[in-house]
């Protein structure tokens, strides 16, 4: 058999795996699916993530960083001693930074998200509360 035959027969293989497996999904709903209960989040839960990302952002910023300058210095040792590994050092705490920064990014972009959804749903439930009283005010006024 050539590797074009195999390799379409594993393809064939795995795909009817992938279908076998769907067709036999449970015919109950799990809790939370397709008629089951919504999501349900509440403000405070929201909030208390929400101030964790912040909390871990404000960490992150300095406690992420407090290596580099002790880095930096051994790793410049380290080449002027004619190390290889001075070299190493420095590129492994350049990735640091690097993957440092991302989280903080995502850190502040959870924070905020989760932020602007509270003052967002907050402002829907004004409005909505406005448009139900105006709505029953009409009511009996008629």
């Amino acid at each position: 058999m050539s590797f074009d035959e195999e390799w379409s027969a594993a393809r064939a293989t795995a795909a009817a795996g992938v279908t076998m497996r769907l067709n036999q999904a449970p015919a109950d709903p799990a809790p939370g699916g397709p008629g089951g209960a919504d999501l349900a989040l509440h403000q405070d839960q929201i909030g208390a993530v929400g101030s964790e990302a912040y909390k871990l952002h404000s960490r992150l910023q300095t406690d992420g960083k407090h290596a580099a300058t002790a880095t930096a210095e051994a790793a410049a040792a380290l080449t002027r001693e004619g190390f290889a590994s001075g070299a190493a050092l420095l590129k492994a705490g350049t990735l640091w930074e690097t993957q440092v920064k991302t989280l903080i990014a995502a850190c502040a972009t959870v924070s905020n998200g989760l932020n602007y959804s509270l003052s967002s749903h907050a402002k829907d439930e004004q409005q909505l509360h406005a448009d139900f009283t105006a709505s029953a005010i009409d009511k009996y006024l008629k």
